[in-house]
């Protein structure tokens, strides 16, 4: 899957700006972004649901339309309403039957976690199962990359749960998963790779704990106790400094050699060293609301 030089405006709005990407097959990826980053219009370029103004998007080889059409990708969308009158088994096997070389329905019901919601009306589901059944469809094709576009928004923590599982599943067969969301948390514990999108464009690319890292690994917090607070981004690994009353909190790429310098000036009182969080760094790469101030 590649984007090459990619880019979508609505009138004089640019959604996607030279968006360059590759994913290789088996990743599971996530994309994260505030509102209006680029997310929603990158997948539907993705879909073959937008056309690009310039640059190219490639699945497979071929145009998205084409991939889609033959089943190889899957996608579950944040817009849907239930189909009246009609069973889960129904339904999948109806969309199953669209497609070239499907999935078996059972193989679809049992990876979607919904074997024994078969026989149930897509319309009287819950949240969650409703969800299920959206992914359960997307599944109908045997796709081998699926695309997910805020899977888990408003269901509850026992449901993403269950949806995570599901998707785990699948991931082990040896397919590809990108997922938008709003969940950090999600994008850590599920992505091998998290891709922030800002302004239309990747402005990084690297696993969560990479991401950690670049915007400083660790916050070394401590009581100045009447210390004046000169000095302190120039400490080794020190990359920004914050000061509330009389506690101070650096960011750091180097706890350990940060601790030792705070040692030598006599300041480790009320001495916490913590990991720093992925919230923060998604803060920092994208510049909305930095916690911290850059000590550079």
């Amino acid at each position: 899957m590649s984007f090459r030089h990619a880019a979508k405006s609505f009138g004089a709005v640019r959604a996607v700006t030279g968006l360059d990407l590759d994913i290789r097959c088996g990743e599971t990826v996530a994309l994260l972004g505030r509102n209006g980053a680029g997310k929603s219009t990158a997948i539907s370029l993705l879909l073959g649901l937008d056309e690009p103004d310039a640059g190219s998007v490639r699945l497979f080889g071929e145009s998205p339309a084409r991939a889609v059409r033959s089943g190889r990708v899957g996608a579950m969308l944040q817009e849907g309403r239930a189909v009246p009158r009609i069973t889960v088994r129904e339904l999948v096997a109806f969309v199953a039957r669209t497609y070239p070389a499907p999935m078996p329905v059972a193989e679809a019901l049992r990876l979607a976690g919904l074997t024994d919601c078969a026989g149930r009306r897509v319309d009287r589901l819950s949240g969650g199962q409703a969800q299920r059944v959206r992914f359960a469809v997307a599944l109908a094709g045997n796709p081998e990359l699926i695309v997910l576009d805020e899977p888990t928004a408003a269901l509850d923590v026992e449901a993403r749960r269950a949806f995570w599982e599901s998707m785990r599943a699948y991931a082990r067969l040896g397919n590809t998963v990108l997922f938008s969301t709003h969940y950090l948390d999600e994008a850590d514990a599920h992505a091998d790779r998290i891709l922030v999108v800002d302004r239309g464009r990747i402005v990084a690319d690297d696993t969560g704990a990479g991401l950690r890292r670049a915007a400083g690994g660790s916050l070394v917090a401590f009581d100045l106790a009447g210390r004046p607070t000169g000095g302190l981004a120039e400490l080794p690994g020190v990359v920004a400094v914050e000061v509330r009353a009389d506690r101070a909190r650096l960011r750091t790429t180097d706890p350990d050699a940060t601790v030792v310098a705070l040692a030598r000036l006599d300041a480790i009182r009320g001495l916490e060293v913590t990991a720093a969080s992925l919230d923060e760094a998604f803060l920092a790469l994208t510049g909305s609301g930095t916690p911290m101030e850059s000590a550079r």
